[in-house]
């Protein structure tokens, strides 16, 4: 009787253990789904933010690119005045030196999702490898634009030098483009300077001729690349959203 009735406490022992591991192993199961319902959730929340913030930056690199065109295609023609015999008309040449130099070429993605994902360690949230790696990359690959984007400055700025002088006048490219009577309200000036001499410059015609090549440059080796490079990132992104 004494050994049945330990057998029996012994049965019930080994049960009562093999419930408690049983519910600790439902409890950490539980716990682990639950984390990972969570992770996947932030992920899907990074993912959104991602997406939102490429989209705009690519919106805003297809426009610089437009105005980086624009730029380049106006310097173009000014430099297909230097070899004409005919001079262009004054009104013309101010137009088209106000189209090439008048805007600073900057791309400024929107990056503060991504800062926050590199600053906070949160790419270990990002289950995609590849998407993780461009991600990553995507810094270096802003250097380089930095870089290029800075050579494309200065050699606008050397052009702006020579109307910073005596040799030209930016007055009266204001006054044939309506900045002076317009946004700053001054009538035109009446001792009225041309800037056609300036076409007879050689340094003006070099430091034109670098800005056009560099701008060039800026699109097809560093614009062009970039945007393919959002795209990339974009399709990633797009697809490991959970509708």
């Amino acid at each position: 009787m004494s050994g049945s009735r330990l057998g029996k406490y012994l049965l019930y022992a080994v049960g009562e253990v093999l419930l408690i591991v049983l519910g600790v192993l439902i409890a950490l199961g539980i716990d682990n789904w639950n984390q990972d319902r969570l992770s996947r959730e932030k992920e899907q929340f990074y993912l959104s933010g991602l997406q939102t913030e490429f989209e705009s930056s690519r919106r805003k690199l297809e426009n610089l690119i437009e105005v980086n065109r624009v730029n380049s295609e106006g310097a173009k023609i000014i430099a297909g005045f230097i070899t004409q015999e005919i001079p262009p008309d004054e009104s013309r040449l101010s137009e088209l030196l106000f189209q090439a130099f008048s805007n600073e070429i900057a791309f400024n993605p929107n990056t503060s999702l991504l800062n926050e994902l590199i600053n906070s360690g949160g790419f270990k949230e990002i289950s995609n490898a590849e998407l993780r790696k461009h991600l990553t990359a995507w810094d270096a690959f802003m250097q380089t634009i930095r870089r290029q984007e800075a050579a494309l400055s200065d050699q606008r700025e050397r052009v702006l030098e020579i109307f910073q002088s005596d040799a030209a006048s930016i007055r009266t490219i204001f006054d044939d483009v309506g900045i002076t009577s317009g946004e700053m309200g001054l009538a035109k000036s009446p001792d009225h300077m041309s800037n056609l001499k300036i076409l007879k410059s050689r340094a003006f015609e070099n430091n034109l001729l670098l800005f056009i090549t560099t701008g060039m440059t800026t699109e097809t080796v560093h614009y062009q690349p970039l945007l393919a490079e959002i795209d990339l990132i974009l399709g990633l992104v797009r697809k490991e959203i959970k509708e």
